[in-house]
């Protein structure tokens, strides 16, 4: 009778747990999906630019008024050049989005669509509005005064603004979307992976040289998927003009670190550092700058987006794409932190002794069934 009451109350129990974390994962899913879903509107409904970088080159009597009709919203940050050959230096280093020399007979804009179309739009709807609203000030005041002005002049006026493209984007991504589809798939793929070799692992004793292997692994497993991205990207002549080894070395690096860092954090968390990696994916890829500029951002996904493996990824890979003069130096830094951090993580797990019996912390379905087996056999016998 007591093993029969005993068999009657753990189903219950059983029972009892799965509701709870079912109860918790649905409550979990849907705090997440309901705090994607507000910053993602937040960023995408209504985006604001915030101390968007441009250049001025003006006289020093005219500095003031222009200046200020350029930050008065918070939409630009300004800084001064000599001359419109600084001003181009500067956007090809990507120091700026664009600038306008105001120096010559008419106003010029500069601007450089690689460094992204918002910038872009932004600069020419903005200059074309102040440029227009000049043009009718000084039409309504020279017929308030009565004065007559040569029609070739009266056609000056009225044309549209002189507007140089200093780095446009390819004729094949005229959006420019094509970074923020490979960082997705950079993302997605190293998630996958990261999560698979740790299923796959054997339940080996830890030991330094499980650990190398790990790494190892996780190394080769980067060059493989920087190398078809690459190869794919020449499908769709995307970055046929930029140095190919140099491509792979970037799309290398960006790999690994997101899978040393989600496989650093399954070490250490268990199943629920691959949280991590699908945050690379889901909130990383929309922060990442790749569609949406940091300065088109909130502050908090500017700063975090440019602090995470695809926000550094995606600049790093622009500039190579678009912008050689960029300095990439710190984009680099960023991803090998993470990259490194992740590695050493890893390494570690791998050579402090596990409270099991020195064994890998994944409990693979198949073992278990292996174990068994082995125990039911060692019975029989």
């Amino acid at each position: 009778m007591g093993g029969a009451a005993v068999a009657e109350v753990q189903p219950a129990e059983s029972v009892l747990q799965f509701r709870r974390f079912a109860l918790a994962v649905c409550v979990i899913g849907v705090l997440v999906q309901l705090g994607l879903t507000a910053y993602y509107l937040g960023m995408g409904h209504k985006a604001q630019p915030h101390h968007v970088p441009v250049g001025l080159v003006s006289p020093a009597a005219e500095r003031t008024q222009v200046a200020g009709l350029l930050t008065e919203k918070g939409y630009f940050k300004v800084t001064d050049y000599a001359t419109a050959d600084d001003l181009e230096i500067a956007i090809k280093r990507r120091d700026v989005y664009g600038g306008v020399d105001i120096t010559g007979t008419r106003p010029h804009l500069y601007v450089a669509s690689a460094a992204g179309p918002a910038a872009a739009a932004l600069l020419r709807t903005t200059f074309t509005s102040v440029v227009q609203q000049q043009t009718a000030a000084e039409l309504t005041k020279l017929a308030s005064e009565g004065d007559r002005i040569p029609v070739s002049q009266a056609q000056q006026l009225n044309s549209p603004p002189p507007i140089t493209d200093v780095v446009p984007l390819p004729d094949d991504d005229v959006n420019g979307v094509s970074l923020g589809f490979l960082t997705q798939a950079l993302a997605l793929g190293g998630t996958i992976a990261s999560m698979g070799l740790g299923r796959l692992i054997p339940r080996t004793r830890r030991s330094w040289r499980r650990g190398i292997a790990h790494v190892s692994i996780l190394a080769v497993y980067a060059v493989g998927s920087a190398a078809a991205v690459l190869w794919s990207m020449g499908w769709f002549g995307v970055g046929v003009t930029a140095d190919r080894s140099e491509m792979l070395g970037i799309f290398s690096l960006i790999s690994l670190a997101i899978t040393a860092s989600t496989a650093g954090a399954v070490a250490l968390f268990g199943p629920a550092g691959a949280l991590i990696g699908a945050m690379y994916f889901t909130l990383g890829t929309v922060i990442s700058g790749a569609s949406i500029l940091p300065e088109f951002l909130p502050a908090f996904g500017r700063h975090l987006g440019a602090n995470l493996p695809t926000g550094a990824g995606v600049q790093a890979v622009r500039d190579n794409l678009y912008f050689p003069a960029a300095d990439i130096q710190g984009h680099l830094i960023v991803l090998s932190l993470y990259a490194g951090l992740g590695a050493i993580v890893v390494l570690v797990t791998n050579m402090l002794p596990n409270r099991r019996n020195q064994t890998s912390e994944v409990d693979l379905d198949l073992a278990h069934r292996l174990e068994g087996s082995e125990r039911r056999e060692a019975v029989k016998l």
